[in-house]
């Protein structure tokens, strides 16, 4: 959506809205429509909205209000955005092509009307590319939104909080796309098309590179496949020169069958965002470079199919990683702790970070226990995971924090191996996280998330419509607003 700021309200507008507190109309709303907000039960809360027709200066215009909540609250921002993005999904398939927001009697703040605008355009996102019979009250024809009455230094605060959009959109767009077009080498192909001419430095290895640096592990999960595997490193410098970089290390299984260890065939399509640790690495990339964040980061994504090929790796093969720790691979749909542990070793003998955040659609354990509301965060630092929690609940990319212990890891313990990719039914989440442990380190901070549960969505939420969510790139972004820039 293409938003811009103006000093007055377009003479073509047809479409006005208005963001409202709880319990507070704007003065110079018509008698009707105030009277009908009143009838409907309009209270101004958080995403609650109304509309009505009024006419002015001849033309009928079509009013709209929505809530921001109690401006008090410690989630006021949240609220802005969810009054924003109540305004997206309200209007997206309208008719309306322009939406106005009269800002002038809401007394948002310059970062408030931020993040009205950043609901706005989260919220209206869609990825219709591949939908030919759509009815026109079915195609999005909302595109562009005209700001008026904005507070100073609001064009400012969106222009942060735009590269945080345009993040999440990449990251959606890598999740939504099908894996016949997404794939490791077509994945490193549109990072470097989008990051073309941004300052970001592109590092590509091939299976080649990999195997000369023992990824055994990484390249085992990708045998299977035509579709060769690959490394992507996007580095960031903007911070001091010579400082060590905080990395990001995301999994990118652009299509998990389970390999020999099948996945039953009901659901297995939704398999093709089982890259979406490596989407929200690209994304937070993206968003950071965009907003030409002040500080060094580096994003690792390591990108494989995993398909039951007469040459893919078996259950009971042993593997080794590029630490030189050997693995029994007891379950190959036990692979993206495969594709981490050599992408965290290369990451930190490579960039020799100052802190690692992976982040992994890892186990269908963790939508167990903690379904669709959080994300999973394992630390061995508590100051690191502290941050963490505090950015997922500013942004709304809400974290829960699980335990780590030597009892759960002695679970991955092999007879014949340094260790095994999976332990016992139970505890699954924290034993795949312990094995992860094993290639952090000493003394380097470190936190895991495993997002399972969280990259795609069955149903709308309130900045993102059924399907890819683009959780995890505003944690990050955040994260590194909040601890590496201050």
């Amino acid at each position: 959506m293409k938003i811009s700021f103006s000093d007055s309200i377009p003479a073509d507008a047809r479409l006005v809205a208005h963001i409202v507190d709880k319990g507070k109309l704007p003065v110079r709303l018509e008698s009707a429509l105030a009277e009908g907000a009143g009838v409907a039960r309009f209270k101004g809360r958080a995403g609650q909205t109304f509309e009505g027709f009024v006419e002015r200066e001849g033309k009928l215009v079509r009013v709209a209000l929505s809530g921001a909540g109690d401006p008090s609250s410690a989630e006021r921002l949240h609220h802005c955005e969810k009054a924003g993005a109540a305004l997206a999904a309200k209007y997206l398939v309208s008719g309306e092509e322009m939406i106005v927001l009269d800002l002038g009697e809401s007394g948002l703040s310059a970062q408030e009307t931020a993040s009205v605008l950043l609901g706005l355009a989260l919220r209206s996102w869609r990825y219709d590319i591949y939908r030919t019979k759509l009815k026109d009250e079915q195609k999005v024809s909302l595109v562009s939104a005209t700001i008026v009455g904005a507070a100073d230094g609001a064009q400012d605060a969106w222009a942060t909080a735009q590269a945080v959009a345009e993040g999440v959109a990449f990251t959606r767009e890598l999740v939504t796309e099908p894996a016949n077009k997404i794939y490791p080498e077509s994945f490193v192909e549109r990072c470097q098309q989008r990051f073309e001419g941004t300052g970001a430095e592109l590092t590509v290895l091939d299976e080649a590179d990999m195997e000369k640096l023992g990824m055994g592990a990484l390249l085992g999960v990708g045998q299977g496949s035509e579709r060769p595997s690959r490394m992507l490193a996007i580095r960031w410098n903007g911070g001091n020169a010579g400082q060590a970089p905080t990395a990001f290390v995301g999994k990118g299984v652009t299509f998990d069958t389970g390999g020999i260890s099948l996945k039953p065939p009901a659901g297995m399509e939704d398999m093709k965002w089982d890259m979406g640790g490596a989407g929200a690495v690209a994304g937070a990339m993206l968003a950071l470079v965009k907003r030409k964040a002040k500080a060094n980061v580096v994003g690792v994504v390591g990108l494989v199919e995993n398909m039951p090929d007469g040459k893919a790796q078996r259950p009971g093969d042993v593997v080794t990683s590029m630490s030189g720790q050997t693995i029994e691979v007891i379950n190959t749909d036990a692979e993206g702790r495969l594709v981490l542990c050599d992408a965290l070793h290369w990451t930190q003998q490579t960039f020799k970070p100052c802190a690692i955040i992976d982040l992994a659609t890892l186990t269908g354990a963790m939508i167990i226990s903690l379904g669709h509301e959080h994300g999973g965060l394992f630390a061995n630092d508590d100051e690191l995971a502290d941050k963490l929690l505090a950015a997922g609940k500013s942004t709304g990319d809400k974290l829960w924090r699980q335990p780590l212990s030597p009892a759960y890891d002695k679970l991955i313990d092999s007879p014949i191996a340094d260790m095994k990719n999976v332990g016992p039914r139970f505890a699954g989440s924290i034993t795949a996280a312990q094995f992860l442990q094993r290639y952090i380190e000493k003394g380097t901070p470190w936190a895991h998330l495993d997002i399972a549960g969280m990259v795609w969505a069955d149903k709308p939420g309130h900045s993102w419509d059924k399907g890819a969510t683009g959780f995890g790139v505003r944690v990050l972004d955040r994260y590194i607003a909040d601890v590496v820039e201050n």
